[in-house]
């Protein structure tokens, strides 16, 4: 009888094999969708997870203007950015985002913000495709639908 192998085997980037997810992000919460979206993005769901290497998914988000955030955190969550000069902080706040032009920021802020820095992290994150209404061109790739609302009943925000 053979024994079982104990070397770790890491895969190479011409071996990954990347499927396509899609997660409708209505009434889900911020937090909780953009920790399972990170670790679909780096590959963490897979047996074959590599660190130095993208084996992530491609995930389609759509409705992703309607997430929601739990407590007080609509009009107290600021984002921060700094305009170069001195004194030149500049903050928004959650809700005020939500209500803009580009509203799938706060999910993608807060998904960019699980990834690690660097160029492997702005390669997984060319693979998240966040839309706001229900429309989206990637049919083509036959994505899975992924119910995040089913995996947790916290995920989803009480009516």
């Amino acid at each position: 009888m053979k024994a079982l192998s104990k070397q770790t085997r890491s895969i190479k980037p011409a071996e990954v094999e990347k499927k396509w997810h899609i997660i409708d992000a209505e009434g889900l919460i911020v937090g909780r969708l953009a920790t399972i979206v990170a670790n679909i993005l780096r590959g963490k769901h897979k047996p074959s997870f590599t660190p130095h290497v993208d084996c992530g998914d491609h995930v389609v988000i759509i409705n992703a203007d309607k997430v929601k955030f739990t407590g007080n955190k609509l009009g107290q969550k600021t984002y921060y950015k700094h305009t170069g000069h001195p004194g030149g902080i500049k903050g928004i706040t959650a809700g005020k985002v939500l209500e803009s032009r580009f509203p799938e920021r706060v999910l993608e802020k807060a998904v960019e913000r699980m990834i690690p820095r660097g160029p492997l992290g702005r390669q997984q994150m060319r693979a998240l495709h966040l839309y706001n209404g229900t429309e989206h061109p990637h049919d083509g790739q036959k994505p899975e639908v992924l119910d995040v609302a089913s995996m947790n009943r916290k995920n989803k925000a009480a009516q």
